[in-house]
């Protein structure tokens, strides 16, 4: 099961390797943001009470990465449905893989590739912004950035293959995906105090912006904050029934 897993995962690598470009555009907009939308929050952070604790590379740099997963892993089910359409999803139905293992695979392979985004945009903040994360805050920050992509890419991969139609998948997944966007508080903290009652009390409905809260206190490493904890229960109870909902979608059309 592990070899066929790292045949999986080895051919998904390959292709993306062969065509880099993509791995560039992901990294383009997050890095857009971190030049000409960062600088101007320092001012906000400075002198407007009811932001996170720590400096505005500490808010802003876990919410590009935590930015970069959500557009990233959610719409990597469209090449599944190109797979499907290609014969290719055909010939591993007939091959001893097992459904599972193909989930796995991928689903590695975009971890893997969200984690080398996210370390560049971590080294272009030390370089450029003289952040300077504590290491062990950095590992927690990037072990939660790896199992959101990991659940958001399971579930994308699920839809892929239950809906087997890009159109309808990429306006679902668009219609999901802004509203968990813009509520998890990534471009600006939807805090008590800086954002509208009503606001701040949908935000509290999205689950990302438990993990977005996770991701800013491990990268400051305050392992202290009860936003962590709950932010990494709420993560893996997300990962667990994402998982088990791709597995099971996997076997399910695969036999």
């Amino acid at each position: 099961m592990c070899r066929d897993i790292w045949l999986i995962f080895c051919r998904e690598m390959t292709h993306r390797l062969r065509y880099p470009v993509f791995l560039i555009m992901g990294l383009a907009q997050p890095l857009l943001y971190m030049f000409f939308f960062g600088p101007l929050l320092t001012k906000y952070v400075d002198y407007t009470p009811g932001f996170p604790p720590g400096s505005i590379w500490t808010i802003f740099a876990p919410a590009l990465m935590l930015q970069m997963v959500l557009i990233g892993s959610t719409l990597v089910g469209v090449g599944l449905i190109s797979e499907h359409r290609s014969g290719v999803l055909e010939r591993f139905r007939v091959s001893p893989i097992m459904p599972g293992v193909l989930l796995l695979g991928k689903v590695g392979a975009v971890m893997v590739n969200v984690l080398i985004q996210s370390s560049l945009i971590v080294l272009l903040c030390q370089v450029v912004f003289d952040v300077d994360p504590p290491w062990y805050g950095l590992t927690c920050c990037m072990l939660i950035v790896a199992t959101l992509s990991v659940t958001l890419s399971a579930l994308s991969y699920a839809l892929a293959l239950r809906l087997k139609n890009a159109e309808g998948l990429t306006a679902l997944l668009n219609a999901l995906l802004l509203p968990l966007l813009l509520l998890s508080g990534t471009l600006l903290p939807i805090t008590a105090e800086l954002a509208p009652g009503w606001l701040y009390w949908m935000s509290r409905i999205d689950p990302v912006a438990y993990v977005m809260e996770a991701a800013r206190a491990s990268f400051r490493g305050d392992f202290g904050s009860p936003s962590l904890f709950a932010g990494v229960a709420i993560l893996v109870a997300m990962a667990t029934a994402s998982l088990w909902f791709g597995m099971h979608t996997f076997r399910h059309k695969f036999d």
